[in-house]
């Protein structure tokens, strides 16, 4: 039977995969047959991450994204391990609230070092030379309040903006090197990221998020979808655009 986002054999890094998307992502990839690199801060949680895999060839990598800097060298030495990669979806990322009275420089530059450099990092790390096959695809992650106003998260919509700017520009120069550059841009989805916001706000309010999308709140597994296509050969003519999936939040 024909599935056209087999990817047998291929190798994909996927950040952020201690929980949430990344993990879903992962577990998709690993079902579709590719050998996942998963990548994320928590030893244990990956290594529950990477029981969740099917198939063999996959690896487990302990690395903060803060440290910006190291991240070029830490792809080459990954690459040197497993091979150039097919893949990166670039999952990690920080969601904050904080009302603009609240906000420091310090706050604000934090997340856009793990929201907005980090990705810049990755994107330098894997087009460098040796570090990615000859059709590659690098999928970063959104979020329609990069897209949409809303009160309280001025930072990080500002940061999720930047990324669906920097999709644009990295799709144009890294073209060249056969490297496709997609962005996903989600609403509000269920992850444990999403379930702490949920616990700050009152019933009241996280039903009025919720009746903001018209098919309902989302699952990681429907971003994983997204990646999954983007990654596979189902997205080989598709670059510099961002995909939103939000269960129709954005067609208000």
């Amino acid at each position: 039977m024909l599935n056209p986002m087999d990817m047998t054999g291929r190798t994909v890094l996927v950040t952020g995969a201690s929980s949430g998307i990344g993990r879903e992502t992962a577990v998709l990839l690993s079902r579709i047959g590719a050998h996942v690199v998963i990548a994320g801060r928590d030893g244990e949680r990956l290594r529950q991450t990477e029981s969740m895999l099917d198939g063999t060839g996959h690896r487990a990598e302990i690395f903060d994204l803060a440290c910006v800097d190291d991240i070029p060298p830490w792809v080459k030495s990954i690459t040197d391990a497993v091979g150039p990669l097919d893949g990166v979806f670039h999952s990690a990322g920080v969601q904050v609230t904080r009302p603009l009275r609240l906000l420091t420089a310090e706050k604000v530059d934090a997340i856009l070092r793990v929201n907005v450099t980090s990705a810049l990092g990755l994107a330098r790390g894997f087009s460098a030379r040796g570090c990615h096959a000859s059709r590659a695809s690098l999928v970063l992650m959104g979020s329609v309040m990069g897209l949409v106003g809303q009160a309280g998260i001025a930072a990080y919509s500002a940061s999720k903006g930047a990324v669906i700017a920097m999709t644009r520009s990295l799709a144009m120069e890294l073209a060249r090197d056969g490297i496709r550059v997609n962005c996903i841009v989600p609403a509000h989805v269920r992850t444990e990221m999403a379930d702490r916001l949920e616990q700050s706000l009152t019933p009241d309010q996280f039903a009025a998020i919720e009746a903001m999308h018209p098919l309902g709140i989302g699952t990681a597994l429907d971003v994983a979808y997204a990646a999954a296509f983007l990654l596979a050969d189902t997205g080989r003519w598709i670059t510099g655009t961002s995909l939103v999936v939000d269960g129709g939040y954005t067609a208000r």
